[in-house]
């Protein structure tokens, strides 16, 4: 599932209360306690943004917004309660990309995080490319070894979910949503449009580099 908002705090209430002001103003928020609970989210998840603090549970935020920047680029902006110029300055110059001191309002949090947000999501790369695949988003293009080819509307929305969200398992559920944008699209009818997608893109479709099957869930788009 794909949130606006991580806020990794191991302060209940406070995580809590922020994620339910986030959620009502329409910033989809998730809240995970730890460093492990952040890895797991991301096994079946992705978010636009990260909310991390310093001090977690048996382990240092520091060291998660390591680990994270590893695997992603996405803003982290630290929320801590220290002070500290050093801790500022390391937050900062191991990826951090803000450092926001506790205790902070809500309204003028969620005015910063919807401002990174708005950043980040109109920087995104108007043009996916993976080996021989080139997908132009913003004239709907798509390319295999440098030659264009016709793909229908839906062929085409599916391609490009999946690429937005690559490496990434989506469910049936979640595709049938955000692609047929209903959810009662029958199994059939998606594994057409895949069986398609792949005879269009792959070099071997019954044996593909890109799109997976990920048995009793649903797809990925992989990239290694």
């Amino acid at each position: 599932m794909k949130y606006d908002c991580l806020i990794i705090d191991d302060e209940e209430l406070l995580s809590e209360s922020t994620c339910e002001y986030f959620n009502t103003f329409g910033i989809k928020t998730k809240w995970v306690a730890d460093a492990g609970a952040c890895m797991d989210f991301f096994v079946g998840n992705d978010a636009d943004l990260i909310l991390l603090d310093i001090n977690l549970k048996n382990s240092s935020g520091f060291e998660l917004c390591k680990k994270l920047r590893e695997k992603t680029n996405i803003p982290i902006l630290f929320i801590s309660a220290r002070t500290s110029d050093d801790d500022m300055l390391l937050a900062l110059n191991i990826g951090g990309d803000d450092y926001i001191q506790k205790p902070y309002s809500l309204s003028v949090l969620m005015a910063k995080v919807k401002a990174v947000l708005r950043r980040y999501q109109e920087s995104s790369e108007a043009v996916f490319s993976c080996g021989n695949i080139r997908i132009d988003f913003e004239n709907m293009g798509v390319y295999v070894n440098g030659q264009k080819i016709k793909l229908k509307t839906l062929e085409y929305k599916l391609l490009a979910y999946l690429a937005n969200n690559k490496n990434r398992t989506i469910s049936k559920e979640e595709i049938f949503k955000k692609v047929w944008e209903d959810s009662i699209t029958g199994d059939n009818t998606l594994n057409v449009h895949i069986r398609h997608l792949r005879e269009k893109i792959e070099e071997d479709p019954n044996n593909p580099r890109y799109i997976k099957t990920i048995w009793g869930t649903g797809y990925v788009f992989e990239v290694v």
